[in-house]
């Protein structure tokens, strides 16, 4: 069963943000709280929460200081902002500062159970309107995307290797012997990093690339040069991936 917590000093945008995590997930279990004292006591209560949707603008914070005191005591936890302010700088800011999605307050009840599924899926949820960089035609996008994968540890490079061949989440965790919920909290760290905030996205433009090769699975180089990279070729998409 999926769990929730809302964390809103609004209640009556605490029920339509329940309305719809409802939509996607009929049975869940919903903690509500209209500060981030609050929701550090019922994450301390509650164990297994999966997603917490954090307003901005609390009586016990403001900006993103309610979101780091939650990041910084539950890293693990996925903390999608749902906020009034659209403004693409602080959109940036709070998917730089590793929110799982940010979700504008003037989203419809149906987009908002579509965002909610998608970041539990471990993709970032952005609002429509959200230009990501390297999306405005930049000629050095693949630069920058490559410069970007430097930034992965090798276990996400395992992840990510995985994820473009078409493997979903509960058949990665299988092939790594990880927890699904660790998969879920490497693939959104991924998207963030890279800045592709989709999955598919993601599909997309890692095939067109080469990915690093982590040194656990080439051994280290001993003149300390750069890993080598792995060619690749977009992975056949019909059919249920194999196991190695």
């Amino acid at each position: 069963m999926t769990s929730f917590l809302i964390i809103d000093d609004h209640p009556l945008f605490r029920e339509a943000l329940g309305n719809a995590v409802r939509q996607a997930h009929p049975d869940a279990v919903i903690f509500e709280t209209m500060s981030i004292k609050g929701a550090l006591q019922i994450l301390a209560d509650e164990q297994g929460i999966d997603l917490a949707l954090l307003d901005l603008s609390l009586p016990d914070a403001s900006g993103f200081s309610g979101f780091m005191r939650l990041r910084e005591t539950y890293p693990r936890l996925p903390v999608a902002i749902v906020s009034s302010h659209e403004d693409q700088q602080v959109v940036n800011e709070a998917l730089s500062l590793g929110a799982a999605g940010y979700l504008p307050k003037s989203t419809s009840k149906t987009e908002l159970a579509q965002a909610i599924a998608c970041v539990l899926s471990g993709s970032v949820a952005i609002p429509k309107n959200f230009i990501v960089s390297g999306e405005r035609g930049d000629a050095d996008f693949t630069q920058a995307l490559r410069q970007r994968l430097e930034e992965l540890t090798p276990q996400q490079l395992r992840v990510l290797d995985l994820i473009r061949r078409g493997y979903q989440n509960k058949l990665i965790a299988a092939e790594l012997k990880l927890a699904e919920s660790t998969v879920k909290a490497h693939v959104t760290e991924i998207l963030r990093k890279l800045k592709l905030f989709s999955r598919n996205k993601a599909v997309i433009e890692i095939g067109k690339i080469s990915l690093p090769v982590s040194k656990k699975r080439v051994g280290a180089r001993s003149d300390g040069a750069m890993p080598q990279v792995l060619d690749h070729k977009p992975a056949e998409t019909s059919g249920t991936p194999r196991r190695r």
